[in-house]
């Protein structure tokens, strides 16, 4: 209810107002920027990119009890607009060694097993799974039917749990 009532007041140009949303869903924007993107500095900037589009579109937001989403939505479109920018390759003997620190996610064999996914299965699932989103707030967060969220939430499921039977074959008994 309080998001509501801040989003109201966004809207009606309360810089504070729209600046506490956005640190209120400064978590979630990372989880969301760091399953399409991959890259921190990418997501840093999808992040910074989407924050000032919000900012400027503000009265565009039709519904203020879907800020959350209209956000994502406006994420997900910038993270889309950087992987379509990106041109140069880097040679992996240019990769630093040394390990990147992750806060986004608790458990690394689900982190491990979500990077093994295609990402328009692993988008989905975080969305659905972490963000707690509904399969119809998906839709609209990625432009695509309903329906199409339904069957790629259920294959993403359906790799995971054959990556998981995989895994454990291999394993030593």
């Amino acid at each position: 209810m309080e998001a509501e009532i801040l989003a109201v007041r966004a809207k009606s140009g309360d810089a504070d107002a729209f600046a506490a949303l956005v640190q209120r869903n400064m978590k979630s924007m990372y989880k969301i920027g760091r399953s399409v993107l991959r890259n921190d500095e990418d997501v840093a900037d999808a992040v910074q990119e989407t924050v000032l589009a919000a900012f400027e579109r503000l009265g565009q937001l039709r519904d203020p009890c879907a800020f959350h989403s209209w956000l994502a939505r406006i994420l997900v479109n910038k993270c889309y607009d950087i992987l379509r920018k990106r041109t140069q390759v880097v040679p992996m003997e240019n990769l630093p060694e040394e390990p990147v620190p992750d806060a986004g996610y608790g458990n690394v064999e689900w982190k491990e097993a979500l990077c093994c996914l295609e990402e328009k299965y692993r988008l989905i699932l975080i969305l659905y799974y972490i963000e707690g989103f509904k399969t119809g707030e998906i839709g609209q967060i990625l432009d695509i039917p309903e329906a199409t969220v339904r069957t790629r939430l259920a294959r993403g499921r359906k790799r995971l749990f054959t990556m998981y039977q995989e895994e454990a074959e291999r394993r030593p008994v």
